[in-house]
């Protein structure tokens, strides 16, 4: 390992050379108690920012060990720590002059959510912290102004780091909280499986948003308020007794009149699979971290799916057991969703009236009446919540807000009022009781069966490799193949899109060979994340720092919307 002095050096010998001879910083260098490494140098100073890492031994920056000996706890500090360093490089960023990105310094931003990054990693093992982040190497036009970077590099950084990668400067009592709530919304999270539980929403918890395009909580929203007749009381370790509505597996409906609150609670409880940070105002809505939400895709690429227990006999003949389409319908894409995530392990479905083909949710008895059921290939969901939760042990949580139907089978009805919940099970029963009860279909339902290969597309790799680009929120693309991932709603930061483009190029060179099952590979690969982390997925041995981890179920997603999967 090289020295400050070094690179100090170093950066004297080439300024005001030609931009490329920044080149040669690429290394690691000791600055006292830190490493810096230089993993990877812009081309020019117009170009994405310079790969940077931060490397701190546990024994230095002295986090006591409590902080950190569970995975929970782990991705909790972590993420503290990103923000911690955000905050502190923040001050200086672009105060290096130069042209281009000159003199940018950042780090992964994260948001309301906490999740596993591969900016802040933290080995459990001996406490080392490795944190990842960019730097635009300064230039004027393009000629290298080394001043500028020893000004990041040796007067900035040092700060930064002390300020916020050593335990000795940190506000203790904070760090300490944000230990403490990862325990327990862990402990809340144990705790739905010993109650029967699927999702715990806690009294007091603020679920609406501050807006369409803000995470942030809305300022005098109504907090929530649990109903009698369903309220719990989790017992945590750090913050004790606390109240909250506990939803039972089963078949959950929730109803109200609009903009009174129904899809704002779905939401919560689709984004209740990850923990959230303090303040957020969902701390303690904790939801099955399998839960999947499921709606209506029209366009979608659907390939070899099964979705025969919900769609059957096409008047074209077409197959359903192995269903494949360039551009589903909006019945056809839910049908293949909620299949997709049976085989994911999914044991709760969250489903929104509004994003849903009606046409696959029910079918009204005055419909069965008129259209009889052989004249109708399409089996409704309403058909079949009954023996997916009796048979197959998934819940569904609905919300619904046009048709009384559900309330037949139902096993708690839940009505928004003003944003107040209210359990109407028993009136929406009785009242349900007065109309012709529908006809549902009699035996088990035959599971679907999935047993798809894929092969390597040879045609996806252009000269040498393949190249990976995020599209925010809405996709990823691998060199020319797009996968549409807008209406995967529980994708909570564009980085987890980023890694899922690397989980799915690791697949294809990797993985897809003919021999092996998707849901196979898929499961194998993330057992080997857990325990290898991002190291596994990356061309290299320098991880970028833009990588957020996804659930194995949206792994799932991503491989069954690609287009371009051979099979």
């Amino acid at each position: 390992m090289k020295s400050a002095d070094d690179l100090r050096q170093l950066l004297q010998n080439i300024d005001r050379k030609s931009y490329p001879a920044y080149k040669g910083t690429k290394g690691v260098y000791r600055f006292g108690k830190y490493a810096l490494g230089i993993d990877h140098v812009q081309g020019d100073p117009f170009a994405a920012p310079s790969s940077l890492h931060i490397e701190v031994s546990g024994k230095v920056a002295a986090f006591p060990e409590r902080l950190y000996d569970e995975t929970w706890k782990r991705i909790a500090l972590e993420d503290y720590l990103i923000r911690q360093f955000g905050a502190a490089i923040g001050k200086y960023s672009f105060q290096a002059k130069g042209s281009g990105k000159s003199g940018i310094i950042s780090v992964t931003r994260c948001g309301q959510e906490i999740l596993k990054r591969s900016a802040c990693e933290i080995n459990p093992a001996n406490g080392n912290i490795r944190m990842r982040f960019e730097a635009g190497f300064p230039a004027n036009g393009r000629t290298i102004n080394a001043r500028e970077l020893s000004k990041i590099l040796f007067d900035y950084l040092p700060e930064c780091v002390e300020s916020s990668l050593f335990y000795a400067r940190q506000d203790k009592k904070k760090v300490e909280r944000v230990m403490e709530l990862s325990v327990d919304q862990q402990y809340i999270r144990e705790q739905l499986k010993e109650q029967g539980l699927v999702a715990f929403v806690a009294d007091k918890a603020v679920l609406p948003r501050e807006s369409g395009v803000s995470a942030k909580p809305m300022k005098g929203a109504v907090p929530f308020a649990s109903p009698e007749s369903m309220k719990v009381t989790m017992d945590l370790p750090y913050a004790g007794k606390i109240t909250g509505m506990g939803i039972k597996k089963g078949i959950t409906l929730i109803v109200g009149g609009g903009y009174h609150g129904k899809s704002t609670l779905l939401k919560a409880l689709e984004m209740g699979v990850y923990p959230h940070i303090a303040g957020d105002g969902r701390e303690y809505v904790i939801t099955e971290s399998d839960a999947v939400k499921i709606r209506a895709e029209d366009g979608r690429s659907i390939k070899d799916t099964d979705i025969s227990m919900f769609i059957n006999d096409l008047p074209n003949g077409k197959d359903t057991k192995t269903f494949s389409t360039e551009d589903a319908s909006g019945s056809t894409s839910q049908a293949a969703n909620v299949v997709e995530a049976m085989e994911s392990g999914a044991a709760t479905l969250l489903i929104d009236e509004d994003t849903s083909a009606t046409n696959f949710m029910v079918r009204d008895e005055l419909m069965q009446r008129v259209i009889h059921r052989d004249m109708e290939p399409i089996t409704p969901f309403i058909e079949r919540m009954r023996d997916l939760y009796e048979n197959q042990s998934i819940s569904t949580i609905l919300v619904a807000g046009s048709s009384g139907a559900y309330f037949q089978v139902a096993d708690v009805v839940i009505q928004m009022d003003r944003y107040v919940p209210k359990e109407i099970t028993a009136l929406a029963k009785e009242a349900a009781s007065q109309y012709p009860a529908l006809e549902l279909p009699e035996g088990n339902v035959k599971l679907p069966e999935s047993r798809r290969c894929p092969k390597k597309n040879t045609g996806l790799i252009h000269k040498g490799r393949i190249k990976i680009k995020t599209m925010g929120r809405d996709g990823v693309v691998l060199n020319h193949e797009n996968i549409d991932l807008r209406y995967v709603e529980q994708l909570a930061d564009s980085e987890q899109l980023t890694c899922l483009g690397h989980l799915l190029r690791y697949m294809e060179e990797h993985e897809f060979d003919g021999s092996k099952e998707a849901g196979q590979i898929i499961e194998r690969l993330m057992k080997k994340l857990e325990v290898e982390g991002f190291t596994v997925v990356c061309e290299s041995e320098n991880v970028p720092g833009n990588l957020a981890m996804p659930r194995k179920q949206e792994v799932y997603a991503c491989v069954n919307r690609y287009r371009g999967m051979k099979l």
